[in-house]
């Protein structure tokens, strides 16, 4: 089963430079991508419904051209989900989750504070908002991997400039404390680190001066897993060949 999971920083703008030409060879079966920056509406374009899939959006309510994320599935879902209940958050298009069998696929976008410190109190109030909820899944019994963008590193393996940005949002030492109870006491397992321990790779880069041309990166997109099914996980790879967003798809390939 090979997953791949993706901020698309626009899903049209991806689509123009070849993110679907590039999604077709890869033959995934499942893609969840984040920051569509899309309603729906606007997505008739055949190649927004790759053939052989089946394609869900949860489009931004609140403010059009934002956020968004969707999931396409080679398999037809039992169920997709589209709300957590805090409105603040489900209305700003973050989460979506496909139920296959006893499998779910959530798409996750996890909100940025780097824009000043009201939206980083929104997301502190977010990382407390949503702990209950993945230990809610943690201890459902259901398998699930929780893809996307979540706007944190960390470790100092997964920045580039680990001590310039400790003040900096998605390097705090608040943010990554949470990342620690996630994985080191509530049971949650970053796929990436469980297959490659002591990679440096990174998956998102700065628009400015050459940061991707020197690998002046972070390490913000995860697929997450409950124990079971990170046990699964053989193979994961960051594809860089092709600069589809400032985002690199992040694969992982699990034995069903």
């Amino acid at each position: 089963m090979r997953i791949i999971s993706l901020n698309a920083n626009g899903i049209r703008s991806a689509a123009s430079k070849g993110v679907f030409e590039w999604l077709r060879e890869q033959e995934a079966d499942v893609v969840c991508l984040q920051e569509t920056k899309a309603q729906e509406h606007q997505l008739t374009d055949p190649m927004f419904r790759p053939d052989g899939h089946h394609c869900f959006y949860r489009d931004a309510s609140s403010k059009k051209g934002y956020s968004g994320v969707a999931i396409y599935a080679r398999r037809e879902p039992d169920q997709v989900l589209t709300e957590l209940g805090w409105d603040a958050f489900d209305n700003e298009g973050r989460y979506i989750e496909a139920r296959f069998g006893n499998l779910s696929v959530v798409s996750l976008y996890f909100p940025s504070g780097s824009s000043g410190d009201e939206r980083q109190q929104f997301k502190f109030k977010a990382m407390e908002w949503i702990t209950p909820i993945f230990d809610g899944w943690l201890n459902s019994g259901r398998d699930y991997v929780i893809c996307g963008d979540w706007n944190i590193v960390h470790t100092e393996k997964d920045i580039k400039n680990w001590r310039s940005n400790q003040k900096n949002s998605g390097c705090l030492p608040q943010e990554r404390a949470w990342l620690d109870l996630l994985f080191q006491q509530r049971g949650w397992v970053d796929s990436f680190r469980a297959i490659k321990p002591d990679a440096v790779e990174y998956t998102w880069w700065s628009n400015r001066g050459q940061a991707r041309a020197n690998d002046v990166g972070w390490r913000l997109d995860y697929q997450v897993c409950t124990p079971a099914l990170a046990a699964r996980a053989r193979e994961c790879s960051i594809y860089r060949e092709q600069r589809f967003s400032d985002h690199a798809p992040y694969t992982v390939d699990y034995v069903e």
